[in-house]
């Protein structure tokens, strides 16, 4: 595939991205803050995100298993994952966190638990679809020695 068509490819992929909901601005100011001297860094905050953001869903599940449930708790877990999706944009996952901790200040165990099957799940989409935005990014410059930090 040629320069242009993946270049057209990933700006069409961005957009969607954002028209879908998926991002928000933020995620555009952490690109402006890319530069020569760190070509990788918005893959490489993203990529600590997924990593961070998967052992605070670990831990909000286990949360939810212990009895009694301790609704104070979840809120902080959910408030660092809120916080932590914020900070690159991740406003589908940001919205989910809002109604998890409106079920906790309600203490709805069941309503937490919908919320929190509802969040791994735009957890689990949105990293699909940045690993493959990024993937796509490595193939058109200096993006292409990006290490690939996913895992």
């Amino acid at each position: 595939m040629d320069y242009s068509n993946l270049r057209r490819q990933i700006t069409s992929m961005k957009k969607s991205l954002f028209d879908q909901g998926y991002l928000d601005e933020q995620f555009n100011q952490l690109e402006e803050l890319q530069d020569d001297s760190s070509p990788n860094f918005v893959e490489e905050v993203v990529a600590l995100f997924f990593k961070d953001s998967s052992r605070l869903l670990t831990n909000i599940e286990q949360a939810l298993e212990k009895y009694p449930q301790d609704f104070y708790r979840l809120d902080s877990l959910v408030h660092q994952f809120k916080g932590s999706g914020s900070s690159i944009g991740a406003v589908r996952m940001k919205n989910e966190c809002s109604m998890f901790k409106a079920h906790c200040n309600n203490r709805n165990l069941e309503g937490c638990r919908r919320s929190l099957q509802k969040m791994k799940r735009e957890h689990a989409t949105l990293k699909q679809k940045l690993e493959t935005y990024f993937q796509l990014l490595r193939q058109v410059g200096p993006r292409e020695r990006a290490v690939n930090s996913w895992k």
